[in-house]
């Protein structure tokens, strides 16, 4: 702590002739900190496991490092996986993993931090912690290593990284980031986490129980695994010391205005995903579908004051020259005022009327045609809309409650302000799902190829079909998944269905890829040998598709005498100890088994913003209300603003205009004329 560190950048700068995309690794973006390792501060490398281009936009990793550099005691730098060029040439060389802002040795960090978005990344977290130099199982460090750290969606099921990450960090890492950052400080001394040279393994020791004290953390060195004789299940776990809790609760900010970062969004020097500059506008969703971990995990709703939004918006512009500004949620039309908050970002007279906004998170229900002209007026970004379920029932069952005239209504909305292409994305494998439910998919976008046929003669329809992987923290959470086989004839169905539809596309997620992430998804701890058998005989970057091999995963399974029928598709018990029970994301356990129980009924239930609480566990467990800006739903919102829902599966279909006595047929200028009909009727 507070050493004085190497610098890797001539071997770094000899290697970037020979990679693809060099510009990964050199850092210097405009926002980038000018990081000093001051005498007593804390030195944190910040990984994504992903390329540089995937990770750069995170705004996770992007708000962890403003604030950390805002620290007296805290320093933190960047890090993301090198392709395997670059990994192959550094590997070769003798060149470690490094900074981007420094070109620091990462083993030379007090911390190496990583965001884990997706499960399969976890062969990626292995592979950088060993190009660092350090063992990989954190049974195997010692006081001189760095401590790993690990946050995210995928830490509320830590155990099958539990053998590789010391600690993790649950829910937002706003304040925890600090409270950590004050442990380590107090633990780090000249020599490493210990009292000097000869305290070796039992300062790393004091230090990681320490950490297990705070308030979110999850130390899994300080649990003891119990497993079933029998079956070799993970039976549950048990604290090892008196002062580790036995569950671990998230953390959740109250007050996001008080968290108005990133203040200086990194704007990279190659191109990179999602680039432009993302402005957070909420946190949290209490829609409730069911199969949404996301949702689920960051309970309560918790809004941005709209003027703060409009002043991160005009400062990010200003600062950063991007022309497409992305207001980013879970469900962004859902945002109190939404509409008047795209108005005036469009109207600011520093953006010229040149400022494009986009809504990456669109609920069909709450995009209306006034939401469309006005995210139209400067140029049609991308549309996608996810009904996710093809027929009203599946809706129902997952708690999508989208009828079928929210998606016309929003299709044509689109079409009419002069989209041409839309996209809509759908799940497959859901529970109690059938045949019929899987055509509906084809059903529903053909539908919409034909009202945008009313506005465009080219009009396209994309139809993006993803297999279903249940999720730890949700009411799907006992639910087996489809094997691959079943996936895969499902997605040959749709394939063949909408064959004859022109205009109409569908693409699909490759459903091996989906059987693997399920590995990961609902894993225990037996699950880190696992990932560590498919790392060892190369499995990185599982996340792209020319690098995925299930084969890989399966043969794992089979070396530590597991199979995919009893990791993924085995449904769970009522009473059966899950992996992650330790853990809370502060969602009553019996809240989640009976929404399991109303989906299996066909019962939906309404956003609890505008209805009675559920005491689903979250607003009371943490002493948060939802914070919104309007008590009123949001336009055009059919869950909790007393619409009927028992039609939802019913459409309007439009008959040509009738024709006065005597007229020439389809001359006249009568009216249309609308009728409500059934599912597979119309």
């Amino acid at each position: 702590m507070g050493r004085e560190m190497d610098t890797l950048w001539l071997q770094v700068e000899s290697l970037l002739p020979h990679v693809s995309k060099p510009a990964r690794y050199i850092g210097g973006e405009l926002g980038s900190q000018e990081v000093e390792h001051r005498p007593g501060a804390v030195s944190w490398l910040l990984l994504y496991p992903d390329t540089y281009e995937v990770g750069l936009p995170n705004q996770g990793l992007q708000i962890l490092y403003e604030l950390l550099n805002e620290r007296q005691d805290a320093c933190a730098e960047r890090s993301y996986a090198p392709w395997t060029d670059m990994e192959a040439a550094m590997r070769a060389a003798g060149v470690p993993l490094f900074s981007v802002e420094h070109h620091h040795p990462a083993g030379q960090f007090d911390v190496l931090a990583f965001n884990l978005s997706a499960e399969l990344v976890s062969t990626n977290l292995l592979n950088l912690v060993d190009l660092a130099g350090v063992p990989v199982r954190s049974a195997d460090r010692t006081s001189v290593h760095p401590v790993v750290v690990a946050g995210g969606h995928c830490a509320f099921n830590p155990e099958p990284l539990a053998d590789f990450v010391d600690c993790f960090v649950l829910g937002d890492g706003e304040e925890a980031v600090g409270e950590v950052n004050e442990v380590l400080a107090a633990h780090r001394g000249p020599a490493g986490w210990g009292r000097g040279a000869g305290d070796d393994r039992q300062g790393r020791q004091r230090l990681l129980r320490a950490l297990s004290t705070v308030p979110g953390v999850y130390v899994p060195s300080c649990y003891e695994a119990r497993y079933d004789a029998v079956t070799g299940r993970q039976l549950g776990l048990a604290p090892r010391f008196p002062e580790t809790p036995a569950l671990v609760e998230k953390r959740t900010i109250a007050d996001l205005a008080a968290w108005p970062y990133p203040r200086a969004q990194l704007v990279p020097l190659t191109e990179v995903v999602h680039d432009r500059l993302n402005v957070e506008i909420f946190r949290g969703c209490t829609r409730g579908c069911r199969f949404c971990q996301a949702g689920m995990i960051t309970r309560p709703v918790r809004e941005r004051p709209a003027e703060q939004v409009r002043t991160m918006v005009s400062d990010g512009l200003a600062r950063t020259g991007y022309d497409e500004v992305a207001l980013t949620s879970l469900s962004s039309a859902d945002f109190s005022g939404i509409e008047d908050t795209v108005t005036s970002i469009i109207d600011d007279p520093a953006c010229s009327g040149q400022v494009s906004v986009s809504l990456p998170s669109l609920r069909v229900d709450a995009f209306t045609v006034g939401t469309a002209a006005q995210i139209q007026r400067v140029r049609r970004t991308g549309l996608t809309f996810a009904p996710e379920g093809g027929t009203w029932r599946m809706r129902q069952v997952i708690n999508k409650l989208i009828r079928e005239e929210d998606l016309y209504a929003a299709v044509d909305a689109a079409f009419g302000q002069g989209w041409k292409r839309v996209k809509l994305y759908f799940l497959i494998g859901l529970p109690t799902e059938t045949d019929q439910d899987t055509l509906g998919i084809v059903r529903l976008a053909s539908r919409c190829v034909e009202i945008g046929r009313r506005y465009h003669k080219g009009v396209t329809v994309t139809a993006s079909v993803g297999g279903f992987v249940p999720k730890a923290q949700t009411p799907f959470q006992w639910f087996g998944q489809n094997t691959v086989e079943e996936l895969t004839r499902k997605v040959h169905l749709l394939r063949d269905a909408a064959r004859p539809v022109r205009g109409l596309t569908v693409r699909w997620h490759d459903p091996r890829a989906t059987a693997a992430e399920g590995i990961v998804s609902r894993g225990d701890r037996r699950i880190g040998a696992v990932i560590e058998h498919v790392w060892r005989r190369g499995g990185t970057f599982q996340e792209w598709s020319e690098h995925f091999d299930l084969d890989l995963w399966t043969s794992a399974l089979a070396a530590s005498g597991l199979s995919l029928e009893e990791v993924v598709y085995r449904h769970r018990t009522e009473d059966e100890a899950l992996p992650w029970d330790h853990v809370s994301a502060g969602l009553h356990r019996d809240f989640l088994w009976q929404d399991f129980q109303d989906a299996l009924a066909e019962h939906g239930l309404e956003d609890c913003r505008w209805t009675p609480c559920y005491d689903c566990g979250a607003c009371t467990g943490f002493g948060v209300e939802h914070v919104v800006a309007s008590a009123v739903p949001p336009a055009g919102g059919s869950q909790g603003t007393g619409q009927d829902l028992s039609t939802g599966g019913q459409v309007p279909v439009r008959f040509l205009p009738t024709a006065p006595t005597g007229a020439a047929p389809g001359r006249g200028p009568g009216q249309d004329t609308a009728v409500l009909v059934g599912e597979g009727r119309g």
